[in-house]
């Protein structure tokens, strides 16, 4: 009888089993991906200013989307279980700024 991946019989209760993917490698942090990457420019320009005082609520609203496409994403392929728990913290945080902001 051959078991395929010993490393996930950890229980969801083990701090091991929220950092392990599914080929039991530890993956709690990863290089940015485009939507973070999107989200940091826009962050960045807004706090500078560089765009002027008009873009800020542009450059807010686009790094609001890089946020919601960035917590979609983690919650549907995130690598791990602490990492898809973390993109429905940030996506529920994105939905209800948004809805706190109308």
């Amino acid at each position: 009888m051959a078991v395929s991946a010993p490393e996930r019989t950890a229980r969801p209760l083990s701090p091991r089993w929220w950092v392990t993917d599914r080929e039991g490698h530890v993956v709690v942090a990863q290089w940015p991906n485009a939507a973070l990457w999107v989200w940091s420019v826009a962050l960045v320009a807004r706090l500078t200013g560089v765009l002027g005082e008009g873009k800020a609520d542009l450059l807010a609203g686009v790094g609001r989307g890089a946020l919601l496409v960035w917590g979609v994403d983690e919650v549907w392929r995130g690598a791990s279980p602490v990492r898809r728990l973390l993109g429905a913290v940030v996506l529920v945080a994105q939905v209800v700024g948004l809805l706190v902001a109308e």
